[in-house]
């Protein structure tokens, strides 16, 4: 299955230009979305549509508005972790994307997902992948609401 993925305003126009330089299919918020649109809009849209968001906002998933639409909309989130360069970010994405692709076979959506990067030692530059991790499934999420 072929996915598109969502990239949100945080992570620029370099990240998305770089992923789509390597081949994956992206679309980027400003393409679709003026600056001011709350997450919660774009969200939405994005879960309607199919496709996998992609932020580098961590505090997405403890702000309940963007939390409870990600879920309701179905969203397929995944939270790039660290401080880092926009191209090492997207570096990273390209070298974990099998195992993104491999986690979204795997998960049931909607979920909330953080991509780390390699070890400061193995370093992006090493080509090595970061890993994949479950942050909130739907599961976890309903069971919060109460």
């Amino acid at each position: 299955m072929s996915h598109t993925f969502f990239t949100d305003r945080d992570l620029g126009r370099q990240f998305p230009a770089e992923l789509r330089r390597a081949g994956v299919v992206v679309e980027m918020h400003d393409d679709h979305f003026g600056p001011l649109t709350p997450d919660p809009v774009w969200l939405r849209e994005v879960g309607r549509r199919g496709w996998v968001a992609l932020s580098h906002d961590q505090k997405l998933r403890y702000r309940p508005q963007e939390r409870d639409m990600a879920m309701r909309a179905g969203v397929p989130l995944f939270v790039l972790v660290g401080k880092a360069t926009h191209s090492a970010l997207a570096k990273n994405f390209v070298q974990t994307l099998p195992k993104v692709l491999r986690f979204l076979d795997e998960n049931h959506r909607p979920f909330i997902a953080r991509i780390y990067r390699p070890s400061p030692v193995a370093g992006v530059e090493s080509g090595k992948a970061g890993r994949v991790e479950l942050w909130l499934s739907l599961e976890e999420w309903k069971a919060s609401q109460g």
